[in-house]
């Protein structure tokens, strides 16, 4: 555990006519009095605002006061729901407090918004069978703009929960969240939705508009950045079971992969020891194929006698793939060209970020990259200078104020839409931003 000093990391709010949020970090290693700092900070930038959303992450060294720490800060700082989640490590503006005992807060207000709150119980039986029922549990229709859910990866299906989500409602809202990352074994998470806590199963808000509400409403914006880079040429599956590709267009599967491979730079080789992976396109009739059109998942084996190679999803027949590589510089880049983008758009009122445990520190070898980044992607001139020197976000002292509300945490898996549908991740930063 590294060596703490307690304070709290303030985060402004950006006024707008209709949305705002605040956000702050507290490391401390009594949790209640953290909470009550939090709990200040929130209320003074809300301006005597309530939120419609208010979301708290609770590191794994305070878990066993999650509940505690939860009702003090719902006590404190009144909102329509409060959802909350324990996981590895939390962030909140540009510092991402890893491994350490904190708490972070982030608190949403938006004229004419609606959270309906739902946990696994609410959920049809088979969900993949019954949409109708599935839409109707979540408050899916086009008056809903995002859901947000935290799930213990222990009990939840995910990867049969998701496909149903996605063709329940036409389109789909944004489904974003995080599997809960502060336990290693089952039942030592905790996943929190108002009163009531859990130790398995979900949680989770559809924030909706209301139908009565003005426009233009609350807007959700998301950035997946799965950190891959592309190498080779893009690939058909024509011969495959389950998650064992056989062939890639009419030929053995592992003599094309290996082609590719060989005919790749020194430099893309040594990437290798980092793992391979393999990007599925989610939208086929596109034209041509770039960042973000990819859905990646790590390829996990091949067999030499039949020239198979298995990926950590199922494939079919039909669909073009690519080979991937990942390392700290090409997870670097990707997150930045995909914040360029959302900067055309101006500085949101408040983000969400999902990011990787298997990201931080331990990929890219120094604190706060995820959360700094973003920090810096809707800063200022001058306040992205600060956040550069000494490489030490300036978040980090009591009275420091960011250009945007920021919070999340780290996840044992992330959930995030790819070419309007949502999957899960895994060494993914996934960022919801709130206008």
């Amino acid at each position: 555990m590294h060596p703490l000093t307690p304070y709290t990391a303030r985060v402004s709010t950006i006024p707008t006519s209709a949305t705002r949020c605040a956000a702050a970090l507290a490391i401390d290693e009594e949790p209640l009095a953290a909470a009550d700092r939090l709990a200040d900070v929130l209320a003074a930038d809300l301006d005597g605002l309530e939120p419609s959303l208010l979301t708290l992450f609770v590191a794994a060294e305070h878990a066993g006061r999650a509940t505690d720490i939860a009702a003090r800060l719902a006590a404190r700082v009144e909102s329509e729901a409060i959802l909350a989640v324990t996981a590895e490590s939390v962030l909140a503006g540009a510092t991402e407090a890893e491994h350490q005992p904190a708490l972070a807060a982030w608190a949403l207000h938006a004229d004419g918004l609606e959270v309906h709150p739902f946990t696994d119980d609410d959920l049809p039986a088979r969900p993949e069978q019954d949409h109708p029922a599935l839409a109707d549990a979540l408050a899916l229709d086009r008056h809903a703009r995002c859901v947000v859910t935290f799930i213990d990866p222990f009990s939840v299906p995910v990867v049969k929960l998701l496909p149903s989500l996605n063709a329940c409602c036409e389109p789909p809202p944004p489904l974003v969240g995080a599997m809960a990352s502060a336990a290693q074994k089952p039942g030592g998470n905790v996943l929190i939705l108002n009163d009531e806590a859990r130790h398995a199963g979900l949680v989770g808000v559809t924030l909706r508009q209301r139908a009565d509400a003005a426009p233009p409403g609350l807007r959700v914006d998301t950035v997946v950045s799965q950190g891959c880079r592309p190498v080779g040429p893009d690939l058909v599956i024509t011969k495959a079971r389950g998650n064992a590709i056989q062939q890639l267009g009419g030929r053995n599967a592992l003599e094309v992969v290996q082609e590719v491979l060989e005919s790749l730079p020194q430099e893309d080789r040594v990437q290798l020891q980092k793992g391979l992976f393999l990007g599925r396109v989610i939208n086929e009739y596109k034209e041509r194929f770039g960042r973000g059109d990819y859905l990646i998942r790590a390829v996990v084996g091949a067999e030499p006698n039949s020239g198979t190679i298995a990926v950590g999803d199922v494939v079919k027949v039909g669909q073009t793939v690519r080979l991937h590589l990942r390392d700290a510089n090409t997870a670097t880049e990707d997150l930045a060209l995909l914040l360029d983008g959302q900067k055309l758009h101006g500085p949101p009122a408040g983000a969400l970020l999902f990011t990787c445990n298997g990201r931080g520190a331990s990929l890219f070898d120094a604190p706060h990259h995820d959360a700094a980044a973003i920090t810096r992607a809707f800063s200022p001139p001058e306040a992205g200078e600060r956040l550069a020197k000494a490489g030490k976000p300036y978040a980090e002292t009591p009275t420091a104020r960011q250009p945007i509300p920021l919070a999340g945490c780290f996840a044992a898996g992330e959930i995030g839409p790819i070419g309007g549908q949502s999957f899960l991740h895994g060494h993914t930063a996934s960022l919801v931003l709130f206008r």
